[in-house]
């Protein structure tokens, strides 16, 4: 059996593109293997898109899987994505999560929380990787600070947190 996937939707990975640390985000929980769902890839445009394919193509440390649901899995994708008003890589992460044990890599809380409470799905945010890479001793905590400040000055939203007393989402 192999090992358990992180999942990753485009908002975490823009985050990462927009900090200039995705090169290190594999390297933050090594005992998982990341992956893009084709879907998420599809989202994905310009310098990102350059950045994502590297790490699949030439660092290979992301996987790139296809997302091709049958059987009930297809149902509750359809569900996820029309009646709940998803969007497609979003819903595509959520519904391979919950099929298959997986643990999903979202800072979109407000479109992935209540499913994945709902469903057991174990998620992460882009600063319960933040937090996990500066308890594994990979960044410091003014790299920390340094992250989220580029992050939000490249116009995307985090919160405004101290690392050294900051409770991830889920715990792995």
């Amino acid at each position: 059996m192999g090992k358990v996937k992180i999942v990753l939707d485009a908002d975490v990975i823009l985050h990462f593109c927009k900090g200039e640390l995705l090169s290190m985000l594999p390297s933050i929980l090594p005992e998982y293997e990341f992956v893009l769902l084709d879907y998420v890839r599809d989202e994905l445009h310009g310098e990102v898109r350059t950045q994502i394919d590297n790490q699949i193509y030439l660092l290979k440390n992301i996987t790139l899987l296809e997302f091709d649901p049958s059987g009930e899995m297809m149902r509750e994708y359809a569900r996820v994505f029309s009646d709940l008003k998803r969007g497609k890589g979003e819903s595509a992460c959520m519904v391979y999560c919950r099929f298959t044990n997986n643990v999903i890599g979202s800072s979109n809380l407000s479109d992935i929380q209540d499913y994945c409470e709902e469903f057991h799905i174990t998620f992460l945010t882009t600063m319960d990787f933040i937090y996990y890479a500066y308890h594994r001793g990979l960044i410091t905590v003014e790299q920390c600070r340094s992250f989220v400040e580029l992050v939000k000055a490249r116009g995307s939203k985090l919160p405004d947190v101290n690392i050294e007393h900051y409770i991830p989402k889920c715990q792995i």
